[in-house]
Order: structure tokens, then sequence, then C-alpha cells
């Protein structure tokens, strides 16, 4: 069976000041045209199919036509929703878009029940595992500390107990939308973090023929069972370097995996440039970026008057334009920003204890800010999905 599997499309998003509804158009047309092309016999869809809650109307126009196109394939199609989406509005309408052959995975609760498709050698299960919010769905999964891991390994239980179920050499495909360990993120994923833990180890899906990540921008091989799409295209320069691509999976008769990586469409390469504004503007090795989407890191000692005007006579689509000059760490003009870069809410949170009294908090205290950043946390996350 030929599995498609693609994630992130972050429908709605704009890429800084870029409309990108366009592109995400173009890359649905590409997606139709793979299906056709490799004769695929299943779609996965592995989440953040919106970009927030609740999306702008053309991208829920541009996710009806997609659901369209994919219907008219006739080829069966697996989502789940992922943190950026409302699973509650996702899934409206599910069991009517069922039928025609469109499986929205969005609830908790119906992890352990699959979307079953046949081929010439059996069955293959296929279980959408939508973003599971651990301090949501603990009760569904009777788990006592709310954690990425332990929801997921819950669930992951339901799967396994029904696939012991099944005829014997029955191949399984699981979709999760979650921070996997060795994963390597970008600027462009939402925040996880649940007591100072967001990545869960690959082990949690042992037991399974091929699991379907969604997420992480970048395509990523944790194991060759285990992968994720990426993103098909950038939503931060630090995704500059990506190759923007979705994954052709082979699932053979005894459920062994053969992947290729097909690219996706962009609309234009990024560029990260760092220099004075003198140096960017002259250095002709820099030519190849003066089409690119460009971010475009100052090193001057003092902010040059226009800098924007004047790289956009070179380079017309500088996007996003950071001054960083060079200075020594313990000058003390180094930006707060630049102090801070690399450290999160906790870490900040804890220097701050630190120079107001002179000492850092304790370890009570450590998981009294953990606890309190983890219900902010959660709470962000209830009302943005609450109608």
């Amino acid at each position: 069976m030929k599995l498609l599997h693609t994630s992130d499309w972050h429908l709605g998003r704009a890429f800084h000041r870029v409309n990108m509804l366009g592109a995400q158009a173009d890359f649905v047309s590409h997606l139709v045209t793979t299906v056709r092309e490799h004769a695929v016999d299943a779609v996965v869809v592995s989440g953040d199919v919106y970009d927030r809650a609740v999306p702008p109307l053309a991208a829920v126009e541009l996710f009806d036509d997609t659901l369209h196109r994919l219907a008219d394939l006739g080829v069966p199609t697996v989502m789940i929703s992922g943190n950026h989406d409302s699973a509650r509005r996702l899934g409206v309408g599910a069991g009517l878009i069922d039928r025609a052959g469109i499986h929205l995975r969005t609830e908790p609760a119906a992890c352990g029940t699959p979307v079953v498709i046949p081929d010439a050698h059996g069955d293959v299960a296929f279980y959408g595992l939508p973003y599971l919010e651990p301090a949501l769905v603990k009760a569904e999964f009777g788990v006592e500390k709310a954690g990425h891991e332990t929801v997921l390994a819950a669930a992951m239980d339901r799967v396994r107990a029904d696939l012991a179920d099944r005829a014997p050499g029955t191949r399984s495909v699981v979709l999760a939308h979650a921070f996997v360990t060795g994963g390597e993120a970008s600027d462009s994923e939402r925040d996880i973090t649940v007591g100072g833990v967001a990545a869960v180890p690959a082990g949690v899906f042992d037991g399974v023929s091929y699991v379907a990540l969604g997420h992480l921008h970048g395509s990523q091989t944790i194991t060759e069972r285990v992968r994720y799409s990426g993103s098909p295209l950038p939503y931060s320069f630090s995704e500059a370097d990506h190759r923007k691509s979705m994954w052709l999976i082979d699932l053979d008769a005894a459920g062994s995996v053969t992947a290729e990586r097909l690219d996706c469409p962009v609309p234009r390469e990024l560029a990260r440039i760092r220099g004075t504004l003198e140096h960017l503007l002259d250095d002709p090795d820099l030519a190849r970026h003066e089409e690119a989407w460009v971010e475009a890191t100052l090193t001057d000692p003092v902010r040059p008057a226009d800098p924007m005007a004047r790289l956009a006579e070179r380079f017309p689509h500088t996007l996003s334009l950071v001054f960083d000059p060079e200075r020594s760490p313990d000058d003390p003009d180094v930006s707060y920003a630049r102090r801070l870069a690399g450290r999160d809410d906790r870490e900040i949170a804890d220097d701050f204890v630190a120079h107001v009294r002179g000492a850092g908090p304790d370890e009570d205290e450590q998981a009294v800010l953990q606890e309190a950043f983890d219900a902010v946390r959660a709470d962000a996350v209830v009302r943005e999905v609450t109608p």
C-alpha cells in the first residue's frame, strides 16, 4: 500500500507580511497531482491543518475545496487535528465527510478505533491520535500526571489493544501530533512544553508498522518507521535550510517500510544574510539571494539611516530586519533581547528570582513556577478552542 504522508499545512498563515494562501493553494494542487501520478492508495495528514482555532474564511474555503478534490480522487484520506487546530471545529461534520472517504479524527476517545483500508495483502488499520493536550485529556486516559509521554503512552495502549484483537498480520499506521525525542524544532512551532518537558521517546510508538508524525516543520527520520513529513511551506526564516517535502511510504505485505521523499513547490527561496549594511549592499556573492525572501541581520555598531529602504533596492523581497551590533558579551549596551536569546520562560523567571533576592529558586519553588507556567499555557489552549 502506498501512503502519502504530509502535515502542518497551517492554512491561513502568513509568512511575515506575505499572504501565503496562494502558495497553499498551489501545494494542494501539487498534492492532488502527486496522488494521481504515484497511484497513492491513502493520504495521511498529521495535524495543524489550520494555523489557528478560528481560521479566516479564505482558509476554510481552501480546506473545503481540498476535501472535494481529495474525495473526487476516490483515495481514502485520514486527517487528525494538531495543536493549532480546534479539534471540535475541525471535526464538525466528520460523520458525513467520512462517507466520502475523508476520515477526520479529532476525538481523543477514538484513538483506539481505526480507519481500516484493505489492499491485496489484507487490512491496514489507521489510528488517528489528534494532538493530546495533557491537562485536557488526562481524565479520558485515566492518568494521574498530566504529561505528554503519559497520555501518548495511554493512547498507544489502546491502539495496541485494538490491534491485538485483529487478524494476525494486520498492518498498522499511527498518525500523531507530538514532539518526539530526536526531532529538530524550528522557530515556527508553538511551544507545547508541559512540566518542563516537550519531547516524548520514540519507543512510545512501538508495535506498529509506521508512525506519521506532525508538529515539527522540518522533514525528519526519527527511525525508519517513525518520521516527520514537515510543513510543505516555510513559516519562519529558521527553515531557510529546509527541503520542503512529503513522504511517499510503501508498506509491503509484511509491514516493512520503504520511503521516498517528494519535493513540494516553494514560492521563493529563503535567505538569511548578515553583515554591515555596506557589506550586504556591495558583496557580489550575495547576488544569488536578490530574488529571495530575505532576513537581514545588520552588525553595524551604530544603526544606519534608512536601512530597510536601502536593502530593498538590492533585495526587493526583504521581509525581516534584525539589528545585532558586534559588541562584547559584557558590554552594558548589549540588548535585553540578545541577553534572553535561547532562554525559555522558566529560565528567565529563575534568573529574575536570583536577581531580586540574590539566590535562585529552590526545588520546591521551581516546581511552583513550573506549575504556574503549565496552568497559564493550558488555560490559553482552553480559551482558544472554547466557542
